[in-house]
């Protein structure tokens, strides 16, 4: 009887020792299975991260800071406007209020965009602390309107596409950082990227809206703005003349819950 027992209780441990082995090559499964289906819809950022990266990464470089400063940076900050912004605020007087503003400011999007995906980043787990901290607008992009596979799990897929987001730019802004101290070329009008970045997304946003109500009303009130507090003062008073405007007129510019 107590030999029984002993077989008995070893062959419960042997099928128990093999429920997890199923269950962990059942996990592995899921989760490359996510990735090879991210992967695809993260190709076209890489090409865009990369070269904007690597342009970040320069410039932080030609600014006068080590290459490490722009490897850390878009680790931890990962938004690349604000990235821009902060090598002037770095350089510039200590004011970390003007610097908390107009972050609050120029990312002010990422409210609406956190709003948007309420639902689908319930019930991830521990993934969805990153899926958080890794929202950029092409990450949000994908992951609100791609169609993800039935066989793939939702929450691996969202986190692979922020993941493989946030490699692109880091990797990038690194080489950038290390390629600006060994190349020495003239960097005049480097500095032009950042304004550049902001047009193409402007006119990428012109195409795709029909009613260009918006654009032309943030066009409108930054040159009141600029007008009237100079160049070095009107980008918060704009700001807020623009999300204030925004939200008085919001029945103009969407319609059945779309921007039109």
């Amino acid at each position: 009887m107590h030999c029984d027992h002993i077989t008995q209780l070893h062959r419960e441990c042997i099928r128990m020792d093999y429920d997890v082995m199923e269950f962990a090559m059942s996990d592995k499964v899921t989760v490359k299975r996510a990735f090879r289906a991210a992967l695809p819809h993260t190709i076209p950022i890489f090409a865009g991260f990369w070269f904007l990266g690597m342009t970040y990464g320069v410039y932080m470089n030609v600014s006068g800071f080590a290459f490490w400063y722009p490897m850390l940076m878009s680790m931890t900050i990962f938004a690349g406007s604000v990235e821009f912004v902060t090598v002037n605020l770095l350089l510039g007087a200590f004011n970390p209020l003007q610097a908390l503003a107009m972050t609050l400011m120029i990312n002010a999007r990422h409210l609406f965009y956190g709003i948007s995906m309420l639902d689908k980043y319930r019930g991830n787990g521990w993934k969805d602390i990153y899926l958080i901290f890794g929202m950029c607008d092409e990450s949000f992009s994908i992951n609100y309107s791609a169609k993800i596979p039935e066989d793939v799990d939702r929450g691996w897929f969202m986190f692979f596409v922020t993941l493989l987001n946030h490699f692109y730019w880091v990797f990038g802004a690194s080489l950038g950082g290390i390629f600006g101290s060994l190349i020495h070329f003239n960097t005049e009008g480097l500095d032009f990227v950042m304004t550049a970045m902001f047009v193409v997304i402007f006119m990428e946003q012109w195409m795709k809206e029909k009613n260009h109500g918006s654009a032309l009303a943030g066009i409108g009130i930054s040159l009141l703005c600029l007008a009237a507090f100079g160049a070095e003062n009107f980008i918060i008073p704009a700001m807020l003349g623009i999300l204030g405007t925004l939200m008085f007129c919001r029945g103009s510019f969407v319609k059945d819950g779309r921007t039109i």
